[in-house]
């Protein structure tokens, strides 16, 4: 049986050369090294899901490439995070324009869908950076260099730690391995569902059959019990699949939403329970949901992939009940959702949530909206043309997101924000704050870059990023609202786009080791 496996490869040296007020050119040698775990995260039929982390062992890099060659033919599909060929066993995959910079121990992650044989998906046994293999031997590069006749104090380099990586662990194989406690069967047009070696149902109705294996399940029981979904249908926007609680649901294949609903429609829906965990779907069609949660607690979404014509990806809330009482112990680990018509991710009234990486292309509002929502840690929300011609944004956060009690203690964490073209870039509204997004990388916004409106205890950039062209970088407020206080721009390159204070409201405002170029800066 296949469990998800990780190889690990480091290789280091050192060298230094120390020159001060130096003209002439002098020789050095790079210390070159790097690490590398390469991990299967999830595989089915036909495919697989794989996650890399690269650690610069060496000198700082400002771009890498990291090839390798698949043992048994296997190929990717889809990259997230790099940028890769398609189709070939023989990878060379190169940094995005927001992860080339590696400084000594940094690391970079990506991660992909790849295609194997159905036999053998061997991890690959080398890898090599910037064509250094990473294989224990030491490798010192000769240079020669010209140090600069001046050089300008930079701040010190903060380092805000990552959340630790979680993935869902699926049984052995990946999606649909092993014998779930109910399998549902697609064979011809017949959709059968067994618990065990009891048939639970039989005809051409996929949700029927899905509901049917469900409800299949030990009645009142304490721990989890698995469904297992085996094969593709189609599925009203009318109906939904509701899960009970200690339900652990894969769908090894596609569920096509067709036709139209109202209200809280989705094809994964659950209520008043815990202990969900819904570790592999594809969504495709126009949902009214693609996943909709309320009041449910120990809640686990894995690998989660909606391409539609419509719709909100996913949605958890606590709009059940008492709205002051928050939803607890939430975990997504990768989720992309493509054309969505309103959000790729929401949340409303969340009480710790762990989020990896939120991937949203061309979806009508915002990729990832935190409302009322506390002690979040986000890996990475990357948005193309979310919110087009709106004021949402690629991230945005309001109605008192960050909010503990009366006050904002920094308790919302995203380690980076890329966005491209689409409405805004960052927004944040509605009195939330308690903030630090590490990294961001902006460009050709059709609204603001990042507008941070009547928020409080905000940082921006608090490692690095890059905002060009688009809307401003604004701090505005309303009245209804106290105005925006301890917002902090730092570490930013900001170009062709004007950072503005307006209204002159508020306090404790700041701009530090801000670069403009093209730009200009009103500040109060």
């Amino acid at each position: 049986m296949l469990r998800p496996r990780t190889i690990l490869v480091s290789v280091a040296t050192s060298a230094a050369v120390i020159a001060a007020g130096v003209v002439a050119a002098v020789s050095a040698y790079a210390a070159t090294g790097c690490g590398v775990s390469y991990t299967v995260t999830n595989q089915w039929a036909g495919g697989f899901g794989a996650s890399v982390r690269l650690t610069n062992l060496g000198d700082p890099v400002t771009s890498w490439s990291l090839s390798w060659t698949f043992p048994a033919g296997q190929t990717i599909t889809q990259i997230w995070n790099a940028n890769a060929p398609t189709g070939t066993s023989q990878v060379s995959a190169t940094n995005v324009d927001y992860n080339g910079n590696l400084a000594t121990n940094a690391t970079a992650e990506f991660g992909f869908n790849g295609s194997w044989n159905n036999s053998s998906n061997p991890a690959p046994t080398t890898f090599a950076m910037n064509g250094v293999t990473c294989n224990g031997s030491t490798t010192a590069t000769s240079t020669t260099s010209r140090p600069p006749t001046s050089t300008t104090s930079q701040p010190p380099t903060t380092t805000t730690s990552r959340p630790p990586t979680t993935t869902t662990t699926p049984p052995p194989g990946g999606c649909g391995a092993g014998t779930g406690n109910a399998e549902v069967v697609l064979s011809g047009g017949t959709w059968t569902a067994r618990n065990g070696n009891t048939t639970v149902f039989t005809g051409g109705d996929m949700l029927a059959a899905m509901q049917a294996g469900v409800n299949s399940l030990s009645s009142g029981r304490t721990s989890k019990q698995r469904v297992v979904v085996r094969g593709s249908g189609n599925v009203s926007a009318g109906s939904r699949l509701s899960l009970s609680s200690f339900t652990i649901l894969e769908v090894c294949g596609t569920i096509n939403v067709t036709g139209s609903g109202s209200g809280d429609m989705a094809p994964v829906y659950s209520r008043g329970t815990t202990d969900i965990e819904v570790r592999h779907l594809n969504v495709t069609g126009s949902p009214l949901y693609g996943i909709f949660m309320r009041n449910v607690n120990n809640l686990i979404l894995g690998q989660i992939d909606m391409r539609l014509s419509g719709g909100l990806g996913v949605r958890i809330d606590n709009h059940g009940g008492d709205r002051a009482v928050k939803v607890r112990n939430i975990r997504i680990d990768t989720v992309y959702v493509q054309g969505a018509g309103a959000h790729a991710v929401e949340t409303y009234g969340v009480d710790g949530i762990t989020i990896g990486t939120v991937t949203a292309r061309n979806v009508g509002q915002s990729g990832l909206l935190l409302n009322d929502t506390i002690n979040a840690t986000v890996g990475t929300v990357d948005a193309e043309g979310a919110g087009a011609g709106t004021g949402y944004a690629a991230f945005r956060m309001a109605n008192r997101n960050g909010r503990v009690g009366s006050s904002y203690p920094t308790n919302i964490r995203v380690g980076l924000v890329r966005a491209r073209a689409g409405g805004r870039g960052i927004f944040c509204v509605s009195e939330s704050g308690g903030a630090v997004i590490d990294r961001v990388d902006i460009a050709s916004t059709g609204n603001n870059s990042i507008l941070i409106e009547n928020c409080y205890n905000v940082t921006i950039a608090g490692v690095s990023g890059s905002v060009n062209g688009g809307g401003e970088v604004r701090i505005a407020a309303r009245t209804e609202f106290p105005p925006s206080s301890d917002i902090h721009f730092q570490n930013l390159t900001v170009s062709n786009t004007n950072i503005r204070w307006s209204p002159c409201t508020g306090t404790n405002n700041t701009v530090v080791n801000v670069t403009r170029t093209n730009s200009t800066l009103a500040w109060c």
